[in-house]
């Protein structure tokens, strides 16, 4: 047994109390608590390596990216001016895996490295899609390893699924523990104040997911129409597809945290065991 644990967590950074405005800290307070259960539940099955997937690292053009550096640091500013550094080691062997098992059956994957080719300054800049979940798992004195992945929104979606599966074959095949994150903000359009407006395919969009997590069958997804997606305008889509392909691999079933919409994007908090 390898992949110990896998989720679904938002990346709002309004949700970290240490750069939030007390009056944010309210609106997102069960989201808040959400990510705290995940940490508690992915801390508890001892990961060796987290994976995380992530939307806004490396836009690749029809490229997954999966990165290939030895550090991943990164700084986030706060609505109260204040701000959190985080810094952590990958584990450049499963990447540097992933990157040659999933190139030579096919897959459009790029390996993204910064700095120089190995060392401390082998450093590529965090995004905010990975800080956010792992300042929430990262405050134990045992830190697992990090591997960095971000899918491609301009390939069929069924590719990312293939890549999570191949993911989770990697994981099968090692004696490491695994845990997966798949760093998800949902619908953007579900207030006229946001800055991608208001669209009723938010509401459906956000519905659509749930009923995928409480029905234990995330590939669901796949069968969103792309006028809804664009409509909804979600952060989410690509990262479940590859946690979908990886569920595909290893069964897994799923436990909902919680949902909410604070302000205009909905976020939600779901684990994933193994059945």
């Amino acid at each position: 047994m390898t992949l110990v644990y896998a989720c679904i967590a938002p990346h709002g950074s309004e949700t970290i109390k240490t750069i939030t405005l007390r009056r944010d800290q309210i609106l997102v307070q069960k989201t808040e608590q959400g990510l705290r259960t995940l940490a508690s539940h992915l801390n508890r099955s001892d990961p060796d390596t987290i994976v995380i997937a992530t939307p806004h690292n490396l836009r690749l053009w029809k490229h997954i990216c999966v990165v290939t550096s030895q550090n991943s640091s990164g700084n986030l500013a706060g609505t109260n001016r204040r701000s959190i550094n985080l810094r952590v080691k990958c584990d450049t062997q499963f990447a540097r895996e992933l990157l040659a098992k999933t190139f030579n059956r096919g897959l459009p994957v790029i390996g993204a490295n910064y700095g120089s080719e190995d060392g401390e300054m082998s450093d590529l800049p965090m995004d905010w899609g990975t800080l956010v979940p792992l300042w929430f798992i990262l405050k134990k004195k045992r830190h697992p390893r990090v591997a960095i992945v971000a899918p491609s929104r301009e390939i069929p979606l069924m590719t990312n699924v293939i890549f999570g599966r191949i993911i989770g074959e990697l994981m099968e095949q090692t004696s490491k523990r695994f845990a997966f994150i798949a760093s998800a903000d949902q619908a953007h359009t579900h207030k006229t104040s946001g800055p991608y407006g208001f669209n009723r395919a938010a509401a459906q969009y956000d519905k659509i997911i749930l009923k995928a997590i409480e029905e234990n069958n995330l590939k669901s997804i796949l069968r969103l129409s792309s006028k809804v997606v664009e409509g909804a305008k979600p952060d989410s889509l690509w990262q479940m597809a590859i946690l979908a392909g990886i569920i595909d691999r290893v069964k897994m079933k799923s436990q909902l945290f919680s949902y909410q919409v604070p302000t205009y994007y909905g976020m939600i908090c779901a684990g994933y065991t193994r059945s």
